[in-house]
């Protein structure tokens, strides 16, 4: 709608670009911090002193309900491509229903439940045979490279596309410059990872740094496949899906192999990629949960970040966060619409958690404050990466409030501005009101606080500073991740 395939393909090329410089900066930071808590830790170590409190807070509650929120989206998403698959088996007989889809939400996310809980030891292996159905997966798109008619020459990449009635194109490609975004973000799941880590301080940062650019280039490839199999976005009738599975990706195949078994198996691979996916979220969603109410970020703090953790598994988190995804499942069988609403919290959320963070880094060094030494550092170019990442996630996070197309009514209006709004004005009022800023205890220390302890600590045998140790001790309630966590997970 905004752009057309033109768009789409300038507009990955600057978000893969825009977000490394992000994920840069984010992974200096958890290089410095390793904590579970992630952005809204940092926030409060690295902000100025008489907004870290509040600043913080408002962070942790973002990036909680943003994995929650991406939890359940990513359950929806496997749930009904599993459901198109069926209306493509079946056109005659089938008829889809809305509670159809919540029933096999439901069966996915037990199965990231399961996962996350009882299998939780085995969930590294699970992971690494995911990594390489992952990796190989980008072979199922030679089949549309084949058998599929592609378009000729470099029209696609250059032919902007404008229907929805924004005064140009460029308006129309800027609006939709959040499809790409939405494939790439998201990557900082992995810092929520790093209590349970071993050497975190280098694995989580390589972890998340490779993570993305492995994906970058799968993503590109998939993208350029796309763009020139999936026929005239000018002409309609050469995007009619026939039957209609609800998505476009599950008909390109069909109409190139002609084969609803071909097309089946190559689906089963990206719904079982989708399936890690849920897998990835909970685990995410749970540690970040656990993280922010372990800091007593939430109300009953105490019940989801007990003082000892069975089996080293935030369990209690684990089933919060399954609960939550079950609720909004249910919102699916009254209103499809409802639940896209909820899920488009993510995009919004995490763009805001990433610019309040980097945005307190930038700020840290522009005024000549010290950095911990490290295992990832920035260096003299730190401060020049931060300004390049807020230059492209600013406008993207007003963007994604936009509409797809100007003039929209209550069904085409993006609500993205409420959701965000609303988590954010109750967790102010709960933190002035409802005793939020009494329960929540962030770290005491600044980052100047813990420069003037490291400075002052023996030096380890790499030449780094122990404080890092400090840190975790002052953020968890559990053992040292690097000393402890090679046995809880290598």
């Amino acid at each position: 709608m905004n752009g057309g395939t033109a768009g789409l393909f300038w507009n990955y090329i600057i978000a893969a670009i825009g977000l490394a410089f992000a994920y840069l900066s984010i992974a200096e930071m958890a290089s410095m911090f390793p904590t579970s808590g992630g952005q809204y830790f940092w926030v409060a170590v690295l902000a100025p002193r008489p907004y870290r409190r509040y600043l913080s807070y408002i962070t942790g509650w973002l990036c909680a309900i943003t994995w929650q929120a991406a939890a359940s989206g990513a359950v929806y998403f496997t749930a009904t491509m599993t459901q198109g698959l069926i209306i493509l088996n079946h056109p005659d007989t089938y008829v889809p229903k809305q509670w159809h889809g919540s029933l096999l939400m439901l069966a996915f996310l037990t199965l990231a439940i399961i996962f996350n809980t009882a299998l939780a030891k085995r969930l590294p292996l699970v992971e690494g045979v995911f990594v390489i159905l992952h990796l190989l997966g980008v072979l199922i798109f030679i089949p549309l490279w084949v058998l599929s008619p592609i378009q000729q020459g470099g029209s696609p990449l250059v032919e902007f596309y404008n229907p929805g009635g924004w005064s140009s194109n460029g308006v129309a490609t800027l609006v939709g410059a959040l499809a790409p975004v939405t494939a790439l973000i998201g990557f900082d799941c992995s810092v929520h990872m790093a209590e349970e880590a071993k050497d975190s301080s280098r694995v989580v940062p390589m972890a998340l740094l490779t993570g993305y650019t492995s994906n970058v280039v799968l993503g590109f490839f998939t993208l350029l496949t796309c763009i020139y199999t999936v026929g005239s976005i000018s002409d309609p009738a050469t995007l009619a899906p026939t039957p209609n599975t609800g998505y476009i990706i599950i008909n390109m195949f069909y109409n190139a192999t002609g084969s609803r078994a071909a097309t089946s198996f190559i689906i089963s691979i990206i719904i079982i990629n989708f399936t890690a996916s849920c897998i990835a979220c909970i685990a995410a969603a749970s540690r970040q949960l656990w993280a922010f109410a372990r800091n007593g970020g939430i109300p009953f703090a105490k019940v989801f970040a007990p003082d000892h953790l069975p089996h080293d598994i935030p369990v209690n988190a684990v089933v919060l966060s399954g609960l939550i995804s079950v609720i909004i499942a249910l919102i699916n069988i009254g209103s499809t619409l409802a639940l896209l609403i909820l899920i488009s919290l993510v995009n919004s959320a995490l763009i805001a958690s990433y610019t309040i963070t980097i945005l307190c880094i930038l700020f840290h060094r522009l005024k000549g404050g010290k950095l911990l030494q490290t295992r990832f550092s920035l260096g003299k170019w730190g401060a020049l990466i931060n300004i390049l990442a807020l230059v492209y996630v600013l406008p993207i996070f007003v963007f994604s409030f936009f509409p797809a197309a100007p003039n929209p009514l209550p069904a085409t209006m993006n609500w993205a501005i409420m959701m965000l709004g609303g988590p954010v004005v109750f967790a102010s009022v709960h933190y002035f009101f409802l005793g939020g800023n009494r329960t929540y205890t962030p770290p005491e220390e600044t980052l100047d606080d813990y420069i003037v302890r490291s400075e002052a600590t023996t030096k380890s045998e790499n030449g780094m500073s122990s404080g890092i140790a400090d840190v975790k001790a002052a953020s968890s309630t559990v053992a040292d991740p690097d000393v402890d966590g090679a046995e809880k997970r290598d």
